[in-house]
């Protein structure tokens, strides 16, 4: 990989790798674009085959979250950090206090948060070492587990794309394909089941999908099986890329909605849904609740202030779709054009963020 070519082509400002040699910590914190204001992305843990897989989901990641803050009105650019290492096996005290200082080192420039092989435990660690860091305990004056406002508005989102392919917005006896039922998922699924929906549920981990059977009555189906089942929303909520070559071959569903990051594995794919008349709610848009619950905290947490901005993301998908609609064109790229307007508006108004600057955000001076 040709580090600078890559970082230029996408126009990111910094990637850093952080280490330790003796608590294990291998990390790589990516900043894309702090136009609008200071990185805000979260961390996530996984098992990565190599290195370079690491620094390439880092970066999309990143690019991924300036796109999603801009598109949701925040004040913040795009931030996120990988850590190499199993969620399960590795994790340390050591490991989150020597990543804390890390991102202390940044002085302000990249806030975190909890992502997929984290927690809310781990952000109390991290806590210790640095003022930037979001999603820790309640105790903390924080807003505790993102997942509930990320599933609330994926809710929000699904909603406002049944009705562009329905007619309706009511989710009562539409059939939910629900790939990877996590957290957020799960909390998602709750609200399907109270509206009326009938899920089919799928996950590799069977401990899952045995609680949300349970929980909601669900059909569980086999992982190879849940994008070809017949269904009216296919839900993607596990890992990215399940919007490919293949998966478009069998795909049943009129809408596909969902709380994954980098639900399509080329750029071109949203091109094929367009083309198919499937609706999509483009991921970084519909996924939006959680970093828009995180970011309440920058100005002194209050839920219900917090879960009713969540739920302008049924307006923010209802605008995607009827750009979409007025210029032909993908929802990706009607999402995409959204937030790249709103950072050229505001880039020649705002230079990289400083942390000493008029914008600097630190959560203990906020609480005074």
């Amino acid at each position: 990989m040709e580090l600078f070519a890559t970082l230029e082509r996408d126009d990111y400002e910094e990637l850093l790798f952080c280490q330790d040699k003796a608590s294990g910590l291998k990390a790589i914190i990516a900043i894309h674009d702090t136009t609008l204001g200071p990185a805000l992305g979260g961390t996530r843990m996984w098992t990565y085959a190599t290195e370079e897989e690491a620094i390439v989901d880092a970066l999309r990641l990143a690019k991924g979250m300036t796109y999603k803050n801009a598109v949701s009105g925040l004040n913040l650019g795009g931030g996120k950090t990988v850590i190499i290492g199993d969620p399960k096996k590795d994790k340390n005290e050591a490991m989150f206090r020597a990543f804390g200082r890390y991102i202390q080192g940044l002085n302000g420039r990249y806030i975190t948060a909890e992502d997929v092989g984290t927690t809310e435990e781990d952000m109390n660690i991290i806590y210790q070492e640095t003022d930037y860091v979001t999603g820790t305990s309640p105790t903390y004056g924080s807003s505790g587990n993102p997942s509930p406002a990320t599933a609330y508005g994926v809710y929000q989102g699904m909603k406002a794309a049944a009705k562009a392919a329905f007619g309706s917005d009511s989710l009562e006896g539409k059939t939910i394909a629900v790939q990877g039922v996590g957290n957020v998922a799960f909390s998602l699924c709750k609200h399907l089941h109270e509206e009326g929906a009938q899920l089919i549920v799928t996950d590799i981990h069977k401990e899952a999908v045995g609680r949300a059977v349970e929980a909601y009555g669900a059909k569980a189906v086999d992982p190879a099986d849940i994008i070809s089942t017949d269904c009216d929303i296919y839900a993607p909520c596990a890992l990215g890329a399940t919007i490919n070559d293949e998966s478009l071959r069998v795909i049943k569903a009129k809408v596909i909605a969902g709380a994954a990051n980098n639900q399509l594995k080329e750029a071109y794919h949203g091109d094929t849904l367009h083309e198919m008349g499937i609706v999509y709610a483009p991921d970084y848009v519909i996924n939006a609740g959680g970093v828009i619950n995180i970011a309440d905290e920058l100005n002194g947490y209050n839920k219900e202030r917090a879960f009713k901005q969540v739920s302008k993301i049924y307006d923010n998908i209802t605008r995607v779709l009827e750009i979409s609609r007025l210029n032909g064109i993908p929802t990706s790229v009607a999402a995409n054009q959204l937030a790249e307007e709103r950072i050229s508006l505001l880039r020649n108004t705002r230079s990289t963020f400083l942390r000493n600057g008029q914008h600097a955000l630190s959560r203990r001076s906020l609480r005074g």
